[in-house]
């Protein structure tokens, strides 16, 4: 049965994180894009409001929402008020995921619980990317020695969201001498050990209110007990993590998209030239119908990946082309907006010259748009 109506609970996640976007996110949007930071308070502030631990267990500190619908529905709401406070907020939920998919009970407990816990507002990271591993993670040079009761990491990861900042730190290597996919392995780093360092921080062209770094490896030591997963097993371990992260990053991409058609509904509505409002103008109407229709397609991709993880279903390809059709049209709306403001959608004081900032990376991370084509290109033939 296919049903387009929300039900009670998850109109109850909408509205909560709408109204918290409106009231803490969006006020400061720009202001956090110039300064490249975000309040202190912040991470406790969405603790308290629900919308950080909310999809872990109940035994761990979260209310053990399982309906990725409603995942989908608290990022889109999100990154209406702001894309790079909502990363802020959220990245650490990025690094938990592989824990919650890998981790053993007693992993579960040690780390989900602290993630959880709104009074320490703990920061995590993922450490997956590196200077010549990106879409190509079987290119990841970071490697792993045994050592005893332990393991030895060296390496360099690039464009970490937390990297060097994080209190919790999983990354992601190959055991020493091991080619492709073969021998990769994620670990987890407790603190700030010896060895890991932040590297360069990175100057963003958008969702600039979060932290992004190089990490730097040198002989960190990693007890054997956070090792995730056995050795050479973490890829395909973690399979279904990228198809449930792709869904996330395409709900906050239309978040952007949404907040970016709004501008340039409301200005159009309100603008006059030649005698009458830009929107009674075809060319702007018609801009205004074909940005709500494509963000209306994207978020119906969304849900339907998100409906098909929460039944535990397989939704490789409809993740990657919610992904991939979400972050095509966040920028095309964005630009489009731009377009119907003029010169006023191009000054940095409105928010839309923000949004079409902040839009570009999502055709980038958590996958290429090309990537995702050839995902879903290969999808296409299986049986």
């Amino acid at each position: 049965m296919i049903a387009f109506e929300l039900n009670e609970e998850q109109r109850l996640f909408q509205k909560t994180a709408h109204d918290f976007a409106a009231k803490e996110l969006r006020p400061l949007a720009l202001e956090c894009d110039a300064s490249h930071g975000y309040p202190p308070e912040l991470i406790k502030k969405g603790h308290e409001a629900g919308l950080i631990s909310f999809r872990y267990p109940e035994e761990y500190g979260g209310a053990g929402v399982e309906d990725q619908v409603s995942w989908a529905l608290v990022r889109e709401e999100l990154a209406w008020g702001c894309a790079g406070l909502t990363i802020a907020m959220l990245a650490s939920n990025l690094a938990a995921t592989p824990i919650l998919h890998m981790g053993t009970g007693d992993q579960k407990q040690k780390y989900l619980t602290r993630l959880c816990d709104p009074e320490r507002a703990v920061l995590a990271a993922m450490g997956m990317t590196e200077p010549d591993a990106g879409s190509d993670v079987t290119a990841i040079r970071t490697t792993a020695v045994r050592k005893g009761d332990h393991y030895l990491l060296n390496g360099r990861k690039t464009f970490i969201t937390n990297g060097g900042i994080a209190d919790i730190t999983v990354v992601y290597a190959r055991m020493a001498g091991s080619k492709g996919l073969e021998g990769m392995t994620a670990f987890i780093i407790d603190g700030r050990p010896q060895g890991l360092t932040m590297g360069k921080v990175e100057e963003k062209m958008g969702i600039r209110a979060s932290h992004t770094a190089e990490l730097i490896l040198e002989d960190v030591a990693v007890p054997i007990e956070d090792r995730l997963g056995q050795e050479g097993q973490a890829f395909l371990l973690s399979m279904r993590m990228f198809d449930e992260s792709r869904i996330m990053v395409a709900a906050l991409a239309i978040g952007i998209a949404r907040a970016a058609y709004e501008i340039g509904r409301e200005y159009a509505a309100q603008r006059s030239q030649f005698g009458r409002t830009l929107n009674k103008f075809q060319g702007v109407s018609f801009k205004l119908a074909e940005m709500a229709t494509r963000i209306d397609a994207a978020r119906l991709l969304t849900w339907r990946a998100g409906w098909l993880a929460t039944e535990g279903k397989r939704m490789t390809k409809h993740s990657a082309m919610a992904k991939f059709y979400a972050g095509e049209t966040a920028n095309w709306v964005c630009d489009q907006a731009i377009q119907i403001l003029g010169g006023y959608g191009y000054m940095t004081e409105y928010l839309v010259e923000k949004l079409y900032r902040d839009a570009r990376v999502f055709r980038i991370f958590e996958g290429t748009s090309e990537i995702m084509q050839l995902v879903i290109s290969r999808e296409l033939y299986r049986p």
